[in-house]
């Protein structure tokens, strides 16, 4: 595992490998109950296991003095709209006790250069609508809201209904 430095000489960053599955399942887990929706995270570790193992998602952990304190989980997209790819956070949290640290923004910065490393033009993510104290960080760091839009999803049982009526 290659150990990425920061500015911060205490804070170091690693991709996760299909191995650290539990790990994100874990983190993902402490997002959901910061987030009010707990009951919501259903991941496993066998099914992160394949998201990472067939690289259809990626994980990043920052470790703070050799603890593991942070993470991003996310993904490759791109637009037909504006003939752009980009990366989307799906998951991205620093522990309570580690928060107003910088830590978040090195994180954040790290993201941007893969990105550009990765020739994107864009890195998104989600923030629920009630969430302040995330919200003033995301503006802190010049992010823009797209408001103009709803997302709309399937979930199994319902992809699986309009499937068959292919």
């Amino acid at each position: 595992m290659d150990i990425i430095k920061t500015k911060d000489p205490r804070f170091t960053l690693r991709f996760a490998t299909p191995d650290d599955a539990g790990m994100v399942v874990a983190f993902m887990k402490k997002l959901g109950t910061y987030q009010k929706m707990a009951d919501k995270i259903i991941a496993t570790e066998e099914g992160i296991r394949k998201l990472l193992t067939d690289k259809r998602g990626e994980a990043v952990f920052g470790m703070y003095d050799g603890d593991m304190v942070g993470f991003v989980y996310f993904c490759q997209t791109s637009s037909a709209f504006i003939g752009q790819s980009g990366i989307y956070i799906d998951g991205f949290l620093v522990d309570d006790t580690m928060r107003f640290k910088g830590l978040g923004k090195i994180m954040m910065a790290f993201m941007s250069r893969l990105a550009l490393d990765r020739g994107c033009q864009r890195l998104e993510w989600g923030c629920l609508d009630w969430n302040e104290p995330t919200i003033k960080f995301y503006r802190g760091l010049g992010a823009y809201s797209v408001d103009e839009m709803t997302i709309y999803r399937f979930a199994p049982d319902q992809l699986k209904a309009n499937a068959e009526q292919f």
